[in-house]
């Protein structure tokens, strides 16, 4: 029996709450592995042409492993980072502390409940702190950047202040050096994880799309590679699936390795797991929401929270396009939004626990992009450039009618290419603040999905537009939203929630520390967590969060606990019914309800579920081989294959292995069972089985209808085999339980699905058919019990 690879602490993700974390428990001394779903992206190694930038993209179902992970849904988009560093890879620098005011508590949300903050600016200050001091952040240090000149004179003649937010960029060779384009950073005394060489940052506006000079204090630079200073086995290109807690304590962590590509273009994939004392999940909040909802069965306590309080920090980005102030010597002016870091300067409009009647507050911050947007920008304008064009053929038609010889031409090339007004004289403008934090991340069909939608939070967006709009008027340019606003949609880039932390198991998922209620030692250390949007940019503050929340997992008791031993694979040697051979018979059954985890009555469970929308449903095929056979045996067993639809579980599932077992004498002779068996696997790869029975007795008044079609289930944890006559043949641990039944329209599409096979399909069709009125006869034709004792009777099944 081999023994599992065991650690002190798995932390999945490295993004802020990860790194800090990885960081915190390496330098304690613990073991610590980090499992990290993208690749390392040394300086130098982030897209920049077409072909690179089309691998750039997440989505490994379709083999792109690559930096930016896109989601689309209902009224959101959003973009967050698959890589080592998480987000900090693609932000855009901003380390900003949560307002004190704005750590709300009790703040209603539309729809019932509150959005409340069971920690304050107090519990955070000194890790913000410890944060500042590793990222090293400062503000921009050039006073000459155009956009920022710009958001400074709009904001000066709204009677609006701006200041310069921290950025975590290497400016100086060193924090507190001189600023100077491309000098070469120097490194700490903990390494740098790349082993290749920093350069100051060139204001090359290339932050949001990785910086290949290593200018960005990203968390691979400093919290990483101090973690694998101290010891942290940092792996990559390993995405976590599944999580079981393990008896006694501790976690078992599985997830998929990715390799190489072969010569079809499919990467290997490689299965591995490793057990752990403490598990700390830092994977995002679309990562860690997504993993918890997919584990539900083996993580039991998650309460109803989980999924719930979800977020896009206020994220709006709108434009102002063609400024036509001047400057001093009367040019048009020049905003030039590639040139600088990607934000410079902020404004903060108050909320309304700031000052009565402000309604939530919001940041503005100006953005950029890189410079070689500006050509895409500017060769996307087809009317101007065929305008441009024609003026220049023009031109030169006329210095040949003219026989005019005119070598020089660089006035007309410069005509051509255009004077670039459009870019020069824009600035996109961010947005960001206090919205409602009353969407819900679920699965739909195996997939994540968030119901959110912004008329919650309509007059929070109205007042961030009309500040935006002021500026745009202030600068001479033209107000424009991005076009998914006309369709009331946004794009975030810092998706909040789903696993939100709350004084108890009804508000939240985990406490103010972090740690999961009724699952010890499982710990949610980043965005997900926070209960309500952060406002400013939210980073500085998952970070801050996560190193509070590891000082107190390092201040608690040290889990003593030894690997565990690794359980050889079981092979249960279940009877299956032989292959087609003589007159087979199959129909298709199709049955759904509802159920609920945690519930062991399958009534309780159907109440329950249906309260909750937890639907669940199977559609099998029904097989009898041998229809000779299965009529003489006397459990009557039938193959079921097909797939069970449960998005609670992780959507459609195949059934890996089926029974059916009709009409199964009891020991009541005036009781028939129909049993149900059904193996499969939950998304996380966790088996379980479905077993369910329909209980057939003649009971006071009309009951055959329901008794036929009334399946009562339980959902146990791993395969649990089938006993005698298809009964329990061991009491497998009840996760869930719920009822199906089959819809009157389903039951005569059922009746168009008999099919015959082998010798004689009419023949085995009939045999069967007499099986089956020959049941019902024996249960419906004899007399029927005292009143009351056939329910008795169900109700004990």
């Amino acid at each position: 029996m081999s023994r599992a690879e065991h650690v002190d602490a798995v932390v999945v993700g490295s993004g802020f709450g990860a790194s800090v974390s990885a960081f915190r428990l390496a330098e304690a001394g613990r073991s610590v592995v980090v499992l990290e779903r993208g690749r390392a992206y040394p300086p130098g190694n982030f897209a920049r042409s077409p072909y690179e930038m089309s691998h750039a993209f997440w989505e490994p179902k379709d083999e792109l492993l690559g930096l930016f992970d896109v989601r689309s849904f209902r009224k959101l988009e959003a973009i967050v980072s698959s890589g080592l560093g998480g987000g900090s890879l693609i932000y855009a620098n901003v380390l900003l502390r949560k307002d004190e005011k704005w750590f709300v508590h009790d703040s209603p949300v539309p729809g019932g409940g509150y959005e409340n903050w069971p920690i304050g600016r107090g519990d955070l200050d000194r890790h913000y702190d410890a944060v500042e001091a590793m990222m090293t952040p400062t503000p921009n240090p050039y006073d000459d950047i155009p956009k920022a000149k710009a958001l400074r004179d709009a904001a000066a003649t709204l009677g609006l202040q701006t200041f310069a937010p921290p950025l975590a960029i290497s400016f100086a060779a060193r924090p507190g050096g001189e600023a100077l384009p491309k000098q070469v950073v120097e490194e700490p005394a903990y390494g740098n994880i790349h082993n290749v060489t920093r350069l100051t940052c060139r204001l090359c506006g290339e932050c949001d799309i990785g910086c290949n000079e290593g200018s960005k204090n990203t968390l691979d630079h400093n919290y990483l590679s101090a973690a694998k200073h101290h010891g942290a086995d940092i792996r990559t290109l390993c995405e976590v699936t599944g999580i079981t807690p393990l008896d006694g304590g501790g976690y078992e962590v599985r997830y998929t390795r990715y390799g190489d590509r072969d010569k079809e273009g499919i990467h290997s994939r490689a299965h591995e797991s490793v057990t752990c004392d403490q598990l700390l999940l830092g994977a995002g909040t679309f990562g860690t929401t997504s993993l918890l909802l997919r584990n539900r069965v083996a993580l039991p306590a998650l309460g109803r929270a989980l999924g719930s309080r979800f977020s896009g920090n206020g994220d709006l980005l709108t434009f102002c396009f063609g400024a036509e102030g001047t400057n001093e010597i009367g040019h048009v002016r020049l905003i030039d939004p590639s040139y600088g870091p990607v934000i410079t300067t902020a404004l903060r409009k108050p909320d309304g626990v700031d000052e009565e009647g402000a309604g939530r507050g919001y940041y503005v911050q100006e953005a950029g992009f890189p410079d070689f947007a500006n050509w895409l920008i500017e060769t996307a304008q087809i009317t101007a450039g065929v305008t441009r064009a024609a003026s220049v053929v023009k031109q030169f038609l006329a210095y040949r009618l003219k026989d005019r010889n005119e070598s020089t031409i660089g006035a007309e090339v410069a005509k051509l290419v255009g004077q670039g007004r459009l870019t020069s004289s824009s600035l996109p403008l961010l947005g960001m603040g206090r919205d409602t934090p009353d969407g819900r991340i679920i699965l739909t069909d195996g997939e994540l999905d968030v119901e959110w939608t912004t008329a919650t939070s309509q007059a929070y967006f109205a007042a961030m537009r009309e500040t935006m709009r002021d500026i745009s008027k202030s600068l001479g340019g033209r107000f424009r939203d991005n076009p998914l606003w006309w369709t009331k949609r946004v794009i975030t880039v810092h998706p909040l929630g789903g696993a939100p932390m709350g004084r108890h198991i009804h508000e939240g998922v985990v406490d103010s520390w972090g740690e999961a209620f009724g699952h010890p030692d499982l710990y949610i250390i980043d965005g997900s967590s926070v209960p309500g949007p952060v406002g400013p940019n939210p980073s500085l503050t998952i970070a801050a969060i996560a190193d509070r929340a590891v000082e107190h997992l390092l201040d608690k008791p040290r889990p003593r606990r030894s690997a565990p031993a690794r359980d050889p694979e079981e092979v249960v040697d279940a009877a299956v019914p032989p292959a087609i051979t003589g007159k087979g018979m199959e129909f298709t059954e199709e049955m759904k309800g509802y159920f609920a985890l945690g519930e062991t009555d399958p009534m309780k469970g159907w109440s329950a579920g249906r309260q909750l929308s937890h639907r669940f449903m199977f559609h099998l095929t029904i097989t009898a081989p041998d229809v000779e056979a299965f009529v003489a045996s006397s459990d009557h067993t039938a193959v079921a294959e097909g797939y069970i639809r449960c998005d609670l579980l992780g959507g459609e599932l195949p059934v890996q292995r089926g029974w059916a077992n009709l009409f199964v004498a009891t020991d009541d002779a005036l009781t028939r069972e129909m049993r149900y068996r059904l193996w499969f696997s939950d998304l996380s790869g966790a088996p379980l089985t479905m077993y369910g029975v329909k209980i057939v007795r003649n009971d006071a008044g009309f009951d055959m209808w329901s008794d036929t079609s009334t399946l009562y289930i339980t959902i146990m944890k791993g395969h649990v085999a089938p006993g005698v006559n298809g009964g329990l043949a061991e009491e497998g641990e009840v996760v869930a339980a719920g009822m199906l039944r089959i819809l009157v329209k389903d039951f005569a599409r059922q009746m168009t699905t008999f099919r015959g096979s082998g010798g004689g399909p009419l023949a085995s069709i009939a045999r069967f058919g007499a099986f089956f009125t020959k049941s019902m006869k024996d249960v419906y034709l004899r007399p029927s019990p005292p009143a009351g004792l056939g329910a008795r009777a169900k109700e004990d099944a």
